[in-house]
């Protein structure tokens, strides 16, 4: 016959085991828990970020964006370059260019393609800007950065691979790359053709209306490429490198 305070000494043995056991699972429990929400929470919120783009609310993409950020272990890339595009479309230069710079350090492999066309392109766009401001040297020398950003970008951004993980399916990422190059190039080239005097001429420095004429004509040159551009790409709002993806 089995002893009954055996039996009972037994069972609450039993019992303290169960209850360690669920106290050294429990923080296992809580992290798997955590775990499965912070994934889900990530694709809702870049499943938010697309459709307010889309939908051409950049404010509303900024936001959904910086829901990505608290600790994302997964692609820690993609909430600052998300943030950054919101941001260039909403006109927020330098702020978008502080974004991408940031999502380019925490980049690697093809992940660094759009990242780089994105910051060259806000970049060229803040040149642009300090051109109508009549800053002419200020706009050179950020399409010079621009310039450099594209340039550095790496030789597998011309492969197959690159073009699957492009955000626009329509595009190659390597002739993309290449088109913004040889529109900085030609940006870069006006801006110094004026300052070169004729030979058998005076260096004057020029005076205020000879200074407007430049500006017009570096403004002139550079809308005659974006109508170019625009005709040869159609008006996809994807196309051409006009805009960030």
């Amino acid at each position: 016959m089995t002893d009954p305070v055996a039996l009972l000494e037994a069972n609450r043995r039993r019992l303290r085991l169960r209850r360690i056991l669920l106290l050294a699972s429990a923080p296992l429990l809580l992290a798997a828990l955590l775990f499965c929400g912070k994934v889900l929470s990530m694709y809702a919120f870049a499943h938010q970020a697309i459709s307010a783009y889309g939908a051409g609310d950049y404010s509303g993409t900024v936001q959904a964006a910086r829901g990505q950020e608290p600790v994302n272990i997964f692609e820690p890339y993609k909430a600052p370059y998300n943030v950054g595009v919101g941001l260039a479309d909403r006109g927020e230069l330098d702020a978008a260019r502080a974004k991408f710079e940031e999502a380019l350090a925490l980049a690697r492999g093809l992940e660094q393609c759009a990242v780089r066309v994105n910051l060259a392109i806000v970049i060229e766009r803040i040149g642009d800007r300090a051109l109508r401001d009549g800053d002419g040297a200020a706009a050179s020398k950020a399409w010079q950065e621009a310039l450099a950003v594209s340039q550095d970008a790496p030789a597998e951004c011309h492969s197959p691979e690159a073009d699957r993980q492009s955000p626009d399916p329509d595009r190659r990422m390597g002739q993309t790359l290449d088109e913004q190059q040889q529109g900085l190039k030609e940006k870069l080239e006006d801006s110094a053709t004026p300052d070169q005097p004729d030979q058998g001429e005076q260096q004057d420095t020029p005076d205020g209306g000879q200074l407007d004429d430049i500006k017009d004509q570096l403004e002139q040159g550079a809308q005659d490429r974006d109508d170019r551009d625009q005709q040869q790409n159609g008006d996809g709002g994807g196309s051409g490198t006009d805009r960030p993806w």
